[in-house]
């Protein structure tokens, strides 16, 4: 007995259940969600869309678009994507009475002063309707954002495989719906199992040819709530992203001396002569106030330096615009998904610059006028700096940044001499390690003791291996131990500037996690973060100082830029999409047994109006 007879013999007689997959297809088909699967080139050169349709061979590197054939089979391609179009979504949303009145609240809701809730009270789109006011004067054309990373269908367990949507996120609802699975609409499925690296605009080019089309025809819309028809036209607002995914939809490269996009060449980052890494260690006294004592400190810092630099200016998209145009920075769809390599790169590459291609979001005409193009997701950045801290205090093998290669660039860049080796070859042990009791103490702590509302951490004794360091942590339990458990995990186990530096960073993130956010709440987070930075400094070495760590520095004027709170930046989300058997769990998710004990995944928020609550 197959399936469908099962299924048949349980409902009732008067059911009308199809008796094919080929009519549950054509049903389908009828409510007009259509979907397209596109071959792509086997090396992601190209994909056979548009004009090259028809072609046989990929144009770049001549290898064939389909498995050799066997008799009377029918051809198959090496690779195919699928795309999901938007428009028909779109519409839907304001056929249905549910829905159709909420996509103007964006218009219609009172913002109180001085207090930041949804993306309509952002700084960004409200200059974006100041410059297009034609688009603006229509509260029912639509506001997007776009989020993409890569997970594996498999689990961390299973085979290597990495596979790539692409979300759409319509932002004209009230806050409580903008992040409802319902709401979040997969337009792009890149295959695997190999990662699309600097070849992720081949994929996006059916979506940005139908943004294109709808910013600038629209389409004809029936809006249930006011009986009426209208033409409904769409801007994409920015992206979202971890900081890889960050250089491939942007085209900076996110790796080297000139990582940081914000302080573009002006930066202070340097290469370590041993450790072979670089380090941003001592790249955020130049954002403190020109008075602060940190600047003329030559002890704690660098070597006899005095920091007189401003922090660097953030750049407009018009000057972005000019400054890719300048360097030479060249799309990648003429030239193939494998050109941008360094050998094709020009001289100014990696020295002046980091801009491996012109993006293709540069297409889109309002794309120069954007306040804020690409934005960081916070709970990346939370969840490296997380596993840095630990694996640091408690000296974890291969992954702590206090090694020998770390102590033997001390000398050269700070006067540390407590932590120098000593003529013996012996190493010092650093206030910042715990020791093995200290360690003992910790992870019983966390294992038996700390105790969390049901649905708002995993289970994190599960995270506690052989009583050495965590592992398995997912980033939502990184995200909840460094703004909940941080902060006063450490004030017996460590010295007190130890703890309080610590302590500091927990309440950032914090702060910078709630739902509503104040403007002046924001303002006073980007004068701390450069000082809590510093703290650290003072402590750690250089290498402990990756660009995950500096990037917080510029957290604030993200949202202070873009009045974005966290909570929409957050890609956790987006990601529990993916809950059926073909996909894998998102990595914020938890395993369903971990609410025996008190500790389930997901976040109920807490007193400070965190955003990690049920929908994280």
């Amino acid at each position: 007995m197959n399936g469908q007879t099962c299924l048949k013999s349980i409902c009732r007689k008067t059911m009308c259940l199809l008796s094919s997959y080929y009519e549950i297809q054509k049903l389908v088909y009828s409510l007009g969600l259509p979907s397209e699967m596109i071959d792509v080139c086997i090396d992601n050169c190209m994909i056979y869309w548009g004009n090259d349709e028809k072609l046989e061979e990929c144009r770049f590197c001549k290898k064939p678009r389909f498995k050799p054939q066997g008799r009377g089979r029918n051809r198959v391609p090496y690779q195919r994507m699928w795309y999901l179009p938007i428009t028909d979504r779109l519409k839907r949303l304001y056929q249905s009475e549910q829905t159709a009145g909420k996509m103007r609240w964006h218009a219609e809701h009172t913002q109180t002063d001085g207090e930041m809730t949804h993306p309509s009270d952002a700084r960004a789109w409200k200059h974006f309707n100041k410059v297009y006011p034609e688009f603006a004067s229509n509260i029912r054309n639509v506001y997007l954002g776009l989020c993409t990373d890569g997970f594996s269908p498999f689990g961390m367990s299973g085979r290597q495989y990495s596979l790539w949507p692409v979300f759409l996120t319509p932002y004209n609802m009230p806050p409580e719906m903008c992040t409802q699975r319902e709401l979040l609409f997969l337009t792009i499925l890149i295959p695997g199992p190999k990662h699309p690296k600097r070849s992720l605009d081949v994929f996006l080019q059916p979506l940005i040819k139908e943004l294109k089309y709808l910013w600038s025809t629209g389409v004809r819309t029936y809006d249930c709530s006011t009986k009426t028809n209208f033409t409904m036209r769409t801007m994409l607002l920015w992206t979202i992203s971890d900081f890889p995914a960050y250089g491939m939809l942007s085209g900076w490269t996110t790796h080297g001396r000139l990582a940081c996009p914000y302080c573009n060449r002006a930066t202070d980052a340097f290469q370590l002569k041993n450790g072979r890494k670089t380090s941003w260690f001592d790249c955020h006294r130049r954002f403190l106030p020109i008075g602060h004592p940190y600047r003329r400190n030559k002890t704690l810092f660098r070597h006899k330096k005095v920091v007189r630099d401003t922090p660097p200016p953030y750049l407009t998209g018009e000057e972005t615009e000019k400054q890719l145009d300048y360097y030479g920075a060249l799309e990648t769809v003429p030239r193939g998904g494998n050109w941008h390599v360094p050998p094709n790169m020009p001289d100014s590459y990696g020295v002046h610059h980091n801009r491996h291609k012109k993006s293709i979001f540069w297409e889109l005409p309002y794309w120069k006028d954007l306040l804020l193009r690409h934005n960081l997701d916070v709970m990346h950045i939370e969840k490296n700096f997380f596993e840095n801290i630990m694996n640091t205090i408690l000296n974890v093998p291969g992954k702590t940044k206090d090694n020998i290669k770390s102590r033997l660039d001390l000398p050269d860049i700070c006067s540390r001499s407590e932590l120098h080796i000593n003529s013996n070859g012996q190493v010092p042990v650093p206030i910042f390690r715990l020791s093995s009791e200290k360690k003992s103490v910790l992870f019983n702590w966390v294992a038996s003791e700390v105790k969390f509302p049901d649905g708002y951490v995993s289970n994190l004794s599960r995270c506690v291996e052989k009583g050495q360091k965590f592992s398995g942590t997912k980033s939502h339990d990184c995200h909840v131990f460094m703004q909940r458990i941080l902060p006063f995990a450490f004030a017996e186990l460590l010295p007190t500037n130890v703890h309080e530096a610590l302590a500091g960073i927990g309440a950032f993130f914090r702060d910078l996690s709630t739902r509503t956010l104040k403007v002046e709440v924001v303002e006073q987070l980007q004068e701390n973060i450069p000082i809590l930075l510093c703290n650290l400094e003072k402590i750690f070495p250089p290498g402990f100082f990756d660009v995950m760590e500096h990037l917080d520095v510029h957290l604030p004027y993200e949202v202070r830029a873009n009045r974005l709170t966290a909570h929409y930046r957050e890609m956790c989300r987006r990601f529990r999409f993916f809950r059926s058997g073909v996909c894998s769990r998102d990595s914020a998710d938890v395993p369903s047994d971990a609410s025996s004990d008190g500790s389930a995944g997901g976040s109920s928020g807490g007193s400070s109006g965190s955003s990690s609550d049920g929908s994280s």
